[in-house]
């Protein structure tokens, strides 16, 4: 069992990592308790709703990280190729070089999908928006930056799926270093 945890700024990132590696339906109490440390009561301190809170909190934190560091510095940059280097970077970061699952993505996926589905669906809505935006900038037009962008989700969340799938993270590596150059190709 993990060292009892105090700060519920520190309960987040555990609680993310549960989810990620089990899913929201496979995140049992016993599993959450084994990685914070903490009983059943001084998770229902934390958390008076339950799992349900505790991953919509987790999520809100994900959505908070992306906000700052990949949607905001997106719309606002007038350098767009520095603005998706920076992205490219900040998500290579972010999901360790493909050793972190999308856990966004997971809850998509799974049964609990309809019980986060406005937080999944913008979660993805303001990223396609922003890339598009910044893509807009470049000199691509509407259409044209909606499908990059979209095509740019694509490449990042499947490269994630397959680095997991085949245990080989060197497929999300290979997908992150040339995103840059699609998107911004002629």
């Amino acid at each position: 069992m993990a060292k009892p945890v105090s700060d519920r700024a520190e309960l987040l990132p555990l609680l993310g990592e549960v989810f990620r590696a089990h899913g929201y339906e496979g995140a049992t109490l016993a599993l959450i308790t084994e990685a914070t440390g903490l009983g059943k009561g001084s998770l229902y301190h934390f958390f008076p709703g339950g799992k349900q809170q505790m991953a919509a909190e987790v999520l809100a934190e994900i959505d908070r990280w992306f906000e700052v560091n990949i949607f905001a510095p997106l719309r606002a940059s007038d350098d767009p190729d520095r603005a998706i280097a920076a992205m490219i970077g900040n998500v290579d970061g972010y999901f360790r070089s493909g050793h972190r699952v999308c856990l966004v993505g997971v809850i998509a996926l799974g049964a609990s999908r309809d019980s986060f589905g406005v937080e999944v669906h913008d979660y993805f809505a303001r990223w396609h928006d922003a890339l598009a935006g910044v893509l807009r900038r470049s000199g691509f037009g509407t259409s044209a930056a909606r499908r990059r962008s979209e095509d740019a989700l694509l490449t990042i969340q499947g490269a994630l799926v397959l680095a997991r799938a085949r245990d080989d993270v060197k497929i999300f590596r290979r997908a992150m270093v040339g995103l840059r150059a699609r998107l911004l190709a002629p």
